[in-house]
């Protein structure tokens, strides 16, 4: 059976700041799509992940689907209603446009989905983000599809031999979505090359090469490339494919033991870990750190089971505990070096203002000759 996987997240209104989304607007999300989803989706759940709220769904209408787009965005404003009347934080900070168009993507909510024809048993795994951005992604997905140390199934499994493509977007580049396709392992040093720039290149997509199957969905939305300005970290969500001739459900959570560090954090401009963290975690130490949650599901003629909590587990809570001593050793440094963001990544906030006001003090030195 053919069946689409869809996630779409947003940030449309928290509690205290940037924590949680109430239970008011959790509920408002969810009452919407139980009342308008018949012919529309197969199956939903709802989730949230410090102050994003997911609507994870299946369906029949192939990905992009105007159908399944503009549920998800009529749920989400009706909920910014909710979200106003309690005056929480930031409501409907995500919807960045008035109008529909079509689908979501540009629209300011996160988006990621794929079609698939579902295996007899289809386990995935929903990942959800905050206080970072898509290019999170990139290091677990190099080490759980690329690098034999993390994926044994490269040198086990007969079906993973061949390796496979990653699909590679520059988000820098506005014009059209920018994008190229690169093999593993003969393009390997090509894929590092691009995915060490976390805050340009980021994984769009994977896909076997031994059946051309997709098997990775990631949303690649950058906020301030809709706005204009800084709104927000964009707090990507991923599916991913497991088992049979896929990684294995292990080999693709491995990588995350790791707490790499992304962008993110306070304001969206810092540098830390990236926390893995059960589901519906809030957000708490200098608005972070960045967090990850990781639902484990099987889907079944459309329907969903109920969600597996990945990173719930004694292993996930010492792995918590060393990468809160790496959130705090880099926030001791503060606002210097490479504890925060590049000005690259800082030209829609009030810092690059600040150097503009400065830039007519400056000036033009003539050089002396040394004794």
């Amino acid at each position: 059976m053919k069946v689409t996987i869809t996630g779409i997240k947003a940030d449309i209104g928290s509690v205290g700041g940037h924590i949680k989304p109430s239970t008011r607007v959790l509920e408002a999300v969810k009452n919407y799509v139980e009342q308008h989803h018949k012919g529309v989706l197969i199956d939903f759940r709802i989730s949230y992940t410090g102050d994003d709220i997911s609507i994870l769904c299946t369906h029949t209408q192939g990905i992009c689907s105007e159908k399944v787009h503009k549920l998800a965005w009529d749920a989400f404003k009706a909920a910014t209603e909710v979200a106003k009347d309690q005056g929480l934080y930031g409501a409907g900070q995500d919807l960045l446009k008035d109008a529909f168009a079509g689908n979501v993507r540009g629209l300011g909510p996160a988006v990621a989905e794929m079609e698939i024809e579902e295996r007899p048993s289809e386990p995935f795994l929903f990942f959800a983000a905050d206080k970072t951005d898509p290019g999170a992604y990139n290091l677990p997905l190099y080490l759980a599809f690329a690098d034999p140390m993390y994926c044994s199934g490269l040198l086990l499994s007969p079906s993973m031999f061949k390796g496979f493509t990653f699909r590679i977007m520059d988000v820098a580049y506005t014009e059209a979505d920018r994008i190229i396709d690169l093999n593993a392992p003969e393009d390997l040093y090509d894929i590092a090359a691009l995915l060490r720039d976390t805050e340009r290149f980021v994984v769009e997509a994977i896909f076997s090469r031994e059946t051309g199957e997709q098997v990775v969905a990631a949303s690649t939305t950058r906020l301030r490339n809709i706005a204009g300005k800084y709104t927000g970290k964009d707090d990507p969500i991923m599916i991913v494919r497991v088992q049979g001739n896929f990684p294995a459900t292990g080999e693709v959570l491995a990588p995350f033991h790791l707490g790499h560090y992304v962008a993110g954090f306070m304001r969206g401009s810092h540098v830390g870990p990236l926390m893995p963290v059960t589901q519906n975690s809030t957000i708490s130490f200098f608005d972070g750190p960045p967090i990850v949650s990781c639902a484990a599901y099987c889907v079944h003629e459309g329907r969903l089971t109920s969600p597996v909590d990945a990173f719930d587990h004694p292993f996930w809570e010492y792995v918590r505990h060393e990468v809160a001593k790496k959130a705090i050793e880099i926030r001791r440094q503060g606002f210097f070096g490479s504890a925060m963001l590049p000005y690259s990544e800082l030209e829609y906030g009030g810092l690059v203002k600040k150097l503009e006001i400065l830039e007519p003090r400056f000036v033009n030195r003539a050089h002396t000759q040394e004794v």
